[in-house]
């Protein structure tokens, strides 16, 4: 079975295009190597995907024959995503929030007259 078909079989993109459109741009490997959407898949292959900045690690187990439901996922591949790689993306969600929340948008007069205030301030040197 091709990657991309795979990939979308297995719920880990909505569509096959998108499946296909990350390959295409070297998201996904296959034992290491950076697979086009039409590699073949074989059982016990090691795949990387990244999406969403996570490189999730799967192991295939079996091939589908179709687009699976989500309860049957499990039974056609190993998930092994360290929980250090979710951790990692909670982290720059927060660091992300930290400075404006989403939706505020551009820098305000006053904004942009503190920032330039913060900017031109010197820096205290006792000599």
């Amino acid at each position: 079975m091709r990657i991309d078909k795979y990939l979308w079989s297995t719920r880990y993109f909505k569509t096959r295009n998108l499946a296909s459109t990350i390959c295409k741009k070297g998201h996904v490997k296959i034992n290491g190597q950076i697979a086009k959407p039409g590699k073949e898949v074989l059982p016990l292959d090691k795949i990387v995907v990244r999406k969403n900045q996570i490189d999730y690690q799967l192991t295939v187990l079996d091939i589908p024959t179709s687009r699976v439901s989500a309860k049957l996922v499990d039974i056609y591949r190993k998930d092994t995503t360290p929980k250090e790689a979710f951790e990692h993306n909670e982290l720059l969600q927060y660091s992300k929030d930290y400075y404006r929340k989403k939706g505020t948008g551009r820098p305000t007069k006053k904004d942009r007259r503190e920032i330039d205030d913060y900017l031109d301030e010197p820096l205290d040197k006792t000599d």
